[in-house]
This record gives C-alpha cells, sequence and structure tokens, in this order.
C-alpha cells in the first residue's frame, strides 16, 4: 500500500502530487499525535479557566472583543463554518482539493492549532476514502488565510455542505454516510483552526509550481525540435559561454540541449549556413533558465508553507501561551505565484515566436504554414494563431495580484495579499502555455517531416519526435486541427515526451 506519513515538519512536493493525483493513503505519525493532544489539552484548559483568548473565547475579525461563554463555544465554531462558507463559482479540481485536505491536516499536526485529535483523524480519514468536498475556487482574499474555500472542506467534515463521493456531487451527509465517516461537533477553537490558514492558495499554487518544473523541460524538448527543424545552430549553447555568467537555470538549460541535441546531423554551427541564429534560438538557455531559476525561488517557498502552521492563534502549550498573530496572511505566496505565472508565461511567449518562425516561409526556408499545397490548404496557419492568442491572454493574466489589497471586516484587516487569486490565475497561465508547447511540438514535427535527406536527429528529439508521431501523424492535407492539438495537450499533461526522452538522454533540468 502506497503511504504518505504527515508530521507536519517533512512533507514534500512530490508526496503531496501522489495524495493528490495518485490517492496515496494519508497517516498521521505517533509523534504528531501527542503533540496535536497535548495542544488541545492546553485550549481545554483555557476554556475551563475562562481566559480571554481570541478565536477561543471571543467572537472573529472585529468581534475580537466580543467575550463568548464556554456554553456558546460549540455553537460558535458552527456559526463560525455556515457563515464563512462563502464561496462562488465552478469547484475546483479533485487534485486540488485532495492536496487542500492534505496540506490543512499536516499543518494541524504541528500541534500549534488546539484542534482535537478525533477532528484531525475525521479529516484524514475523508481524504483516504475519497470524500471530496466542493470548494467553490474564488471568495478568498488570501489573508486571514483562505477563510470561504476552507469553510466549505468544513461544511462536510460537519456533515453539512456538498461533497463528491464516487464521482458523483451529493450531499455532505450522505456523502460522510456512504463512506463510514461520522460526521464531527466542533468545539472551541476547531472550527478556526481549519479555516484559517493559506492552504488552498498553496495547494493551488504548489501544484501548479510541479507541473511548471515539467513543462519547462517540455519547453527545452519543443525548442529542440524546432532547432532541428530551422538547421539552428548549436555554438549558442556552449558551457564556456554560460559558466562566464552562471545563473544555474541558465547553465542548466545549455545542458538540456546539448544533451537532447548530441548525436544530430540537422543542427549547425556557426558559420555553415549562417553567423548566428534569432535570440528565440540562439538565447534559449538565458531565456528559458531565467523561468527555470523563478520557478525554482517559487519552489523553495512551496516547500517552507506546505510544512507550516498558517492559522491563527497559535498554541504553545509547552511555554502554556497562545499567541495571535498573522501567519495566515498569505503575503509570501502571493508575490512567489504572481512570479510563476510570470515566468510560465514567459515559455509560452518564446515558444510562440518559434511557432512563426516555423511557419512563416521568409524565416524558415519551408513551405509556407508547413503546408505541401500552400492556398488551397491553410495548414498550420490558425494553429499559430490559436498559440498567438493564448500568448496574448497570458499577458493579461500575468498582471501581479499581490499588488492588489481590499480592507475587509470593518477594516480589521485592512490589508490582504489577493494570494489564492495569484495562485489561480498561476495556474490558467500554465494551461495556456501548455496549449502554446502543444502546437510547437506539432509544428515542428511537421516542418522537419519536409526534411528529405534522411539526416538523423538528435539522441533526445528524435525520442520526442517519435512520441508526438505515435499519435499525431503528419499534415498531408487539411484536416480538424483543434483534435491534433489536443492530442498534443494530452501529451504534455501526461509528461510522456519528457519521460521518453529522459529515457534517452539522461535526467533533464
Amino acid at each position: 500500500m502506497n503511504v504518505v506519513f504527515i508530521d507536519g515538519n517533512s512533507l514534500t512536493l512530490q508526496e503531496v502530487v501522489n495524495v493528490a493525483r495518485k490517492n496515496y493513503e494519508v497517516r498521521l505519525s505517533d509523534e504528531a499525535a501527542e503533540r496535536v493532544k497535548k495542544a488541545r489539552s492546553y485550549v481545554d484548559n483555557l476554556v475551563d479557566e475562562g481566559k480571554v483568548v481570541y478565536g477561543i473565547t471571543t467572537g472573529f475579525g472585529k468581534f475580537s472583543d466580543v467575550v463568548i461563554s464556554k456554553d456558546e463555544a460549540k455553537e460558535l465554531q458552527r456559526n463560525l463554518i455556515i457563515s464563512h462558507a462563502c464561496g462562488v463559482g465552478k469547484h475546483f479540481h479533485e487534485d486540488i482539493v485532495r492536496a487542500i485536505m492534505l496540506l490543512r491536516a499536516n499543518a494541524l499536526a504541528k500541534g500549534f492549532s488546539g484542534i482535537r485529535l478525533e477532528t484531525l483523524n475525521t479529516l484524514i480519514d475523508m481524504i483516504n476514502k475519497r470524500v471530496h468536498p466542493a470548494i467553490p475556487e474564488k471568495g478568498s482574499l488570501g489573508a486571514s488565510g483562505d477563510l470561504a474555500p476552507l469553510s466549505h472542506m468544513v461544511l462536510v467534515l460537519i456533515g453539512e455542505g456538498e461533497a463528491y463521493y464516487d464521482g458523483k456531487l451529493m450531499t455532505g451527509k450522505e456523502a460522510m454516510e456512504k463512506s463510514g465517516i461520522r460526521p464531527v461537533e466542533l468545539t472551541s477553537k476547531e472550527g478556526l483552526a481549519l479555516i484559517n490558514g493559506t492552504q488552498v492558495l498553496t495547494s493551488v499554487g504548489a501544484l501548479t509550481t510541479y507541473d511548471a518544473i515539467n513543462l519547462a523541460k517540455l519547453a527545452d524538448i519543443s525548442a529542440s525540435l524546432t532547432m532541428e527543424a530551422l538547421n539552428g545552430i548549436t555554438d549558442a549553447y556552449d558551457l564556456r559561454v554560460h559558466e562566464v555568467r552562471p545563473y544555474t537555470g541558465q547553465i542548466n538549460t545549455a545542458k538540456n540541449f546539448l544533451s537532447i541535441l548530441e548525436g544530430s546531423e540537422r543542427t549547425t554551427r556557426q558559420g555553415e549556413i549562417r553567423v548566428q541564429d534569432a535570440y528565440t534560438l540562439r538565447c534559449l538557455p538565458q531565456i528559458h533558465g531565467a523561468s527555470k531559476d523563478a520557478i525554482q525561488y517559487v519552489l523553495d517557498k512551496v516547500n517552507i508553507e506546505i510544512n507550516a502552521v498558517t492559522d491563527n492563534p497559535l498554541i504553545f502549550a509547552d511555554d502554556e501561551y497562545a499567541i495571535s498573530g498573522g501567519n495566515f496572511h498569505g503575503q509570501p505566496m502571493a508575490l512567489a505565484f504572481d512570479f510563476l505565472g510570470i515566468a510560465i508565461a514567459e515559455l509560452a511567449n518564446v515558444s510562440e515566436r518559434r511557432i512563426e518562425r516555423l511557419v512563416n516561409p521568409q524565416l524558415s526556408g519551408l513551405p509556407a504554414f508547413l503546408t505541401e499545397k500552400g492556398g488551397l490548404h491553410s495548414g498550420f496557419m490558425i494553429a499559430q494563431y490559436a498559440a498567438a492568442a493564448l500568448v496574448s491572454e497570458n499577458k493579461v493574466l500575468a498582471h501581479p495580484a499581490s499588488v492588489d489589497s481590499i480592507p475587509s471586516s470593518a477594516n480589521q484587516e485592512d490589508h490582504v495579499s489577493m494570494g489564492t487569486i495569484a495562485a489561480r490565475t498561476a495556474r490558467e497561465i500554465y494551461k495556456n502555455a501548455s496549449g502554446v508547447i502543444a502546437i510547437e511540438l506539432m509544428a515542428a514535427a511537421q516542418a522537419i517531416d519536409f526534411e528529405t535527406s534522411e539526416k538523423k536527429l538528435g539522441k533526445g528529439t528524435k525520442a520526442a519526435y517519435d512520441k508526438i508521431r505515435e499519435v499525431i501523424d503528419m499534415l498531408h492535407e487539411d484536416r480538424v486541427m483543434y483534435q491534433d492539438i489536443n492530442k498534443s495537450i494530452a501529451l504534455t499533461k501526461d509528461n510522456s515526451i519528457v519521460e521518453a526522452v529522459e529515457e534517452a538522454v539522461g535526467k533533464l533540468y
């Protein structure tokens, strides 16, 4: 059985993906369970003693100065969840919902939130039995945590709201009954502990970061195919060039191109056909490498956040102290995910310019729009239009969400991060970029097919070309192109091209 143990400290992005997309089972470590129980005991003492602590014996936000009695504690927590479940729009995809539940459970496992162990175990049971709350995508400010979307998660935990079970949308109560999980009656601090955090924005952004790492590799592969089609000059990838400007992403990208193109008889050296290539070929280590460095920066932040405590107040049971702070504020991730969106958008931007070079006979020396009978057939003419449209949309989406803030809760929460919007936007940019690179893969393979001299492709480009041709035939006459584009996009999603190339040349950076 595939299992991920959570302790609040050691979760990895790969483990998040394994739970979110491969349905790995989740279990709580024994050490974490003891920490959870210890923090809970301290919360119970605070309630019994009637001490005034935010969110435990007071209201929330602007109502933090309203004291709540012990008898009202359960009602307070339930009211918190049902009133805060104000999400709007389509539901998050299943993999994101599973990641949300996992990250929330992992944060609670650190033992600074004061939740009961049985409540945490119920959330873990929901992951393992695949009860997936219906969580709307929109409605979070990304400060005070992801209050609205996480409330939709907790609705199902208490037998309310809606959930997907066995692929069907039903009431939360029905989903819990069918799965054999008993809903929870929340008590003091628990509602706040479950919804005051950054797990929605982090889940969306973390999965997008994982996908962006693979997309960056695929961009190197698609560019290498274009290099083959256009007899690109490989001298620009000489490691001596990049070692004197030692950015990690730049150096690693140059290494990727040299590995992928190794053994090619179609690429050239400077002066053989022309002295230098256009920037979209010659400067690829600098362009792709910059995006990779940006993605690595985001990954570093993701690795911190998926093992962080982001609710409020925090319970320091060893010190017998509860502190109301601001770890729920999404600014560290908002800035990172805005950066992620820009980095991904640039991969698509330069890819579209390579597509233009492939389809434009004045730049490529190939038949116009890569069709044998131009005029009667349009070939890849409108495929380039589609790529241009996706790139243009990304330029709009890449405007940073984190530069905006609208005060909330009667100005008690007077600066918010909009981090969830940043993460969701980065994901949309990723989807568009995948479409652009998918079109380049098709166009480059088509261009290569016009070469009649039987010159060999490089080790990596041959593996990629073969993978494309397994599902998409050369275009001899016009056909319904969106079907081919969808097939190519599917190849970008299943990562099969990257896997085939890495099998041929070794691990890519």
